[in-house]
């Protein structure tokens, strides 16, 4: 569980990145998720773009995402989702929370 510092850390760190992934219309399928675990081992942080035709509230998809990730979820400002997940992987540069 992140605190409000780490948080705000991590919401600062994302504010500079573009998102990465955008979703849009159909269901999360698991090519979607293996996607997005990759991207989390290899960056530890990441921006997804919720686009107006998605099947989810943005809300709603956070939660689902940090679930099969178990990933944390950093904040949700408008249709943009941050995640962050600590990385056991040699040689990926660490948050310093």
């Amino acid at each position: 569980m992140l605190t409000s510092k780490q948080r705000a850390k991590l919401r600062s760190l994302a504010s500079s990145e573009p998102a990465i992934f955008s979703i849009g219309k159909g269901a999360v399928s698991d090519n979607m998720i293996e996607g997005l675990d990759a991207a989390l081992t290899a960056r530890e942080l990441i921006k997804i773009s919720v686009l107006k035709n998605c099947d989810y509230d943005a809300d709603d998809l956070m939660r689902l995402l940090e679930m099969k990730l178990r990933a944390e979820a950093v904040c949700r400002i408008g249709s943009k989702i941050v995640l962050y997940r600590y990385s056991r992987k040699d040689g990926v540069r660490h948050i310093e929370l």
